[in-house]
């Protein structure tokens, strides 16, 4: 069987979607898959001051019997535009978007996909209503095997806030963390470049960052609303990536099923008051008394491992596809129990989910 993966991240690098693009290279070496990148074509100027974004620089290929296509946004759904006669050159086309909640970025080539899949319940009516697709829910995840911790290391950064940090809390830690007598260290972004060729480089700087950091913000979308952007209590890459790491996560955790799927375990998250200010004193708070969290990042670890790697998810989207399960696969979600395991003898009171099959 050819299996074809088309996604963004070799043509187009973002910070912000690094984790989808890792996605899109285990299922490109899982079923050893021709692998595609485009990004949106740029017409000549004056006309790209009226374009709508729906054409993709061309890709040449001679197809094949099944073209997964790896979205960040609905929007991306459209890349199969830079594939000349995709409909006909492939068997059946497969999409997994992440960012699903923006629907407005739904084209309509969407209704040429045979299935695709959306990151919240939520998400599911609305494409296969507006386009008769088939469409199933998939969580987001992580790569576990390559960024979960191997060795403990000194956590001397006390918060870290990366990605979108709402502007009130974010004045209220900077004033109050940066000062001389605060003992305590808040970092926050940028971290490396938001786009180009040395996204995927800096990746193991984040996690490298984040396996030496206490405690990592995080915050839905609904906090602090800003502009028109769709908004969406989704669980995001940064939730996931904290707690890989081993750093306990506070803010304010998105209120929805997804959130109370996917952080079921007691102290997955510390929710923060709605004023910076008190914020600032619980933060304060927890810090002073780290020792006490050291369970805790071991519990998230193994949480992650056991629920959230991406493997878990790729077995789930090939019971939806009737894909094959690769024997590499099967291997590698043997060497996440063991990786998991080595977490639960460190903290013999961490009680596990059952595992996905």
């Amino acid at each position: 069987m050819k299996i074809t993966v088309l996604y963004a991240g070799l043509a187009e690098p973002h910070a912000g979607w690094a984790a989808v693009d890792e996605l899109a290279e285990l299922i490109g070496a899982y079923f050893h898959a021709e692998i595609l990148s485009t990004k949106k074509a740029t017409p000549p100027w004056p006309l790209n001051r009226f374009h709508q974004g729906k054409k993709f620089e061309p890709i040449e290929t001679a197809g094949g019997d099944v073209l997964i296509v790896i979205a960040r946004q609905p929007g991306g759904l459209a890349m199969i535009n830079g594939i000349a006669n995709c409909r006909k050159k492939f068997g059946r086309i497969f999409g997994i978007v992440t960012d699903s909640y923006f629907r407005d970025g739904y084209m309509d080539e969407t209704g040429l996909f045979d299935m695709i899949t959306v990151t919240s319940h939520d998400d599911m009516a609305y494409p296969n209503k507006k386009f008769g697709v088939k469409v199933h829910q998939l969580y987001q995840g992580a790569d576990c095997l390559a960024w979960a911790p191997r060795t403990r290391k000194v956590r001397d950064i006390d918060i870290i806030g990366f990605g979108r940090i709402p502007k009130n809390y974010h004045t209220r830690f900077t004033h109050c963390f940066h000062r001389a007598e605060s003992p305590y260290l808040y970092l926050h972004s940028p971290l490396g470049n938001l786009t180009g060729s040395s996204v995927h480089l800096e990746r193991g700087m984040l996690f490298k960052v984040l396996q030496r950091t206490r405690i990592s913000l995080a915050f839905n979308l609904f906090v602090e609303t800003d502009g028109n952007r769709p908004r969406s209590m989704m669980v995001t890459s940064r939730w996931l990536e904290s707690l890989l790491a081993g750093c306990i996560v506070a803010g304010r955790r998105p209120v929805s099923r997804m959130a109370d799927e996917m952080l079921f375990w007691p102290g997955a998250t510390i929710e923060l008051s709605e004023n910076p200010e008190i914020a600032t004193e619980e933060l304060n708070t927890l810090l002073a008394d780290n020792d006490s969290m050291e369970e805790q990042r071991l519990v998230n670890i193994s949480q992650m491992i056991a629920n959230h790697d991406w493997r878990h998810r790729i077995v789930e989207f090939s019971n939806m596809t009737g894909l094959p399960r690769p024997e590499m696969l099967s291997n590698d979600i043997e060497k996440l129990g063991e990786l998991g395991a080595s977490f639960t003898k460190k903290a013999p009171g961490i009680h596990l989910r059952e595992q996905l099959q």
